[in-house]
């Protein structure tokens, strides 16, 4: 599913590309056992069928969200909707903090909440890798 993640990125405008590029390379060196696919048009990381990662490109610049990202108590990242996920926007690629990413995406592995299992639980979220348990 690489390819369609490939294609995702070469289809932006010249100033979102590099951003997404980079995040891309960034996520598989980060979570290489996760799988990555499009998913509501953008590209998404899943683990074990859990979606933990994954950006869009907006209007101003590319948002980088984590489904369970307000529970990884990080500065840098902002809480976004009404669930535990958490975002973090870069108009350019040179905006990317590499360290900052690497540590939130060994987060992404060890802190999750169960989002494969919403819809069925009717909008109720459960732990599924608490941080004390990783």
């Amino acid at each position: 599913m690489l390819e369609a993640i490939s294609a995702y990125n070469k289809s932006q405008s010249p100033e979102w590309q590099p951003v997404c590029i980079r995040l891309a390379h960034e996520i598989a060196v980060g979570l290489p056992e996760a799988e990555p696919r499009i998913w509501h048009r953008a590209p998404v990381w899943f683990l074990k069928g859990n979606p933990v990662v994954g950006y869009w490109v907006r209007k101003s610049a590319v948002q980088l969200l984590f489904w369970s990202g307000q529970s990884f108590g990080e500065e840098g990242l902002r809480p976004e909707g009404k669930f535990k996920a958490a975002d973090v926007c870069f108009a350019r690629a040179e905006d990317i903090d590499s360290a900052a990413l690497a540590r939130w995406l060994v987060k992404a592995r060890t802190i999750q909440w169960d989002y494969k299992n919403i819809v069925k639980r009717r909008g109720a979220l459960e732990w599924l890798v608490r941080p004390d348990s990783a």
